[in-house]
């Protein structure tokens, strides 16, 4: 909470209104957050069953109105949101559909798009490092005929929105996708010249850049650059796959000669692919500042901090030293429920991390799982369980919210929890 005070300042006094229910909550912590959750619960329950233009906690207008105006409400793009295959592939086709996108995403509330321009090794737009996207038209490599990025930036802008280009920066080609590579896909290249070969490794069916080589890491750096030179983004954006298995067997050859290299000062295998992401997180960061300081580099890991460390994943080194990141938004696609780790439990976690002031913190959240059979269909308890998740996030201070993914924010299945989200922001903006 001191976090949340120390930004938002000018907000201290309309607690003060409250001061004995800010008192009790100072005390009891956690538990009075998950008091408040019960009584929101038992109002969009009984709320849940007349019209949906019903304001079902309505009672917590004060806690709802305590929100930063700042608060980012961004929801995820994916690639297979994007694919043009099966129809005529034609730059109107494209356009509407996007279009679609950025509607649906700003009347439920959205105000930032994260589109995955680059999930394969291959891109959404013009590039000179990567071949274009099969997604396009069936076959990587093969110009569209127009491009996509540069329709998706003026369109989001257009309606007010951010749009930030999402980077798998590893992934290369999974079993199936894309069926074939191009050959100017500098997979293809490398593996011609065997002093290159290294620089790409497999997992169980899967290929991957390897980040242990530094003209790996200036390849990915550099198409981050080439995006905003090119393309008027407000962001730069990385998922959470980095290294994909943990198998030593995917680097040996580069662990091997690092090991011999350094003798006894040999890191772990572990503490090395940590090191190895970090120099590329830094690098990139680097050529997105260069290119345009304005736009941002933000990275979504996984919630469960043990698996981040076994990818690669160093978020306390990202959040607490500079040149880094700008914003980290952990996955927590977990709810109260969760056996292993409930909502409260990580996003606590998170929360604990030494962070830079100037470093956003966002809770990703699961819209897809949504009154679902996930997690062994304790979503379908509740309807309301994102919404008490934005408020418990309000209440730590975070500085906004990303939703996994675009297709459920106008779903059957997810109607009901989006209408209650919705409720959230509506109060929270006075709208």
């Amino acid at each position: 909470m001191q976090g949340f005070w120390s930004r938002h300042p000018a907000m201290l006094s309309v607690f003060m209104l409250g001061a004995a229910v800010f008192l009790t909550m100072s005390v009891q912590g956690e538990n009075s957050a998950v008091a408040r959750w019960e009584e929101e619960a038992s109002s969009l329950s009984s709320a849940s069953s007349v019209s949906s233009e019903a304001q079902p906690i309505q009672q917590q207008e004060e806690i709802l109105s305590v929100e930063n105006p700042d608060e980012v409400r961004a929801v995820w793009v994916p690639y297979m949101s994007l694919d043009m295959r099966g129809g005529d592939g034609s730059a109107k086709t494209f356009e509407e559909k996007f279009d679609e996108i950025v509607s649906t995403s700003k009347k439920r509330g959205m105000n930032v798009l994260i589109v995955q321009v680059r999930p394969f090794g291959d891109a959404l737009y013009e590039s000179k490092y990567f071949p274009w996207s099969h997604l396009l038209t069936g076959r990587q490599g093969i110009n569209p005929g127009y491009d996509p990025l540069a329709y998706m930036v003026q369109a989001a802008h257009k309606e007010g929105m951010e749009i930030h280009a999402w980077i798998n920066p590893l992934r290369i080609q999974t079993e199936s996708s894309p069926p074939e590579l191009a050959q100017s896909n500098p997979y293809q290249q490398w593996r011609r010249d065997p002093e290159k070969a290294g620089w790409t490794a497999s997992a169980g069916s899967g290929k991957y850049y390897n980040p242990a080589y530094p003209e790996v890491r200036t390849l990915i750096a550099d198409g981050a650059r080439e995006i905003v030179e090119n393309y008027d983004v407000d962001g730069i954006h990385f998922d959470d796959y980095f290294y994909p298995t943990e198998d030593p067997s995917f680097d040996e050859v580069a662990y091997s000669a690092y090991k011999e290299e350094q003798g006894e000062n040999a890191l772990s295998l572990e503490q090395w692919r940590q090191e190895n992401i970090n120099l590329l997180i830094q690098e990139v960061y680097t050529a997105v500042k260069e290119a345009d300081p304005d736009v941002v580099f933000g990275v979504s890991p996984q919630a469960n901090l043990e698996n981040d460390r076994a990818m690669g994943v160093d978020v306390e080194t990202w959040c607490s030293q500079t040149g880094y990141i700008d914003y980290i938004c952990p996955q927590i696609y977990v709810n109260s429920e969760h056996p292993t780790l409930p909502f409260e439990t990580a996003a606590e976690q998170w929360l604990s991390i030494s962070r830079l002031e100037n470093i956003k913190l966002y809770f990703g959240l699961a819209l897809y799982k949504a009154n679902s059979d996930a997690d062994a269909g304790t979503w379908k308890n509740a309807q309301d369980i994102l919404a008490r998740q934005i408020l418990s996030g309000r209440e730590k201070g975070v500085d906004g919210f990303f939703f996994y993914s675009w297709e459920y924010l106008d779903s059957d299945q997810t109607a009901e929890e989006v209408e209650n989200v919705m409720t959230i922001f509506q109060a929270g903006s006075g709208t």
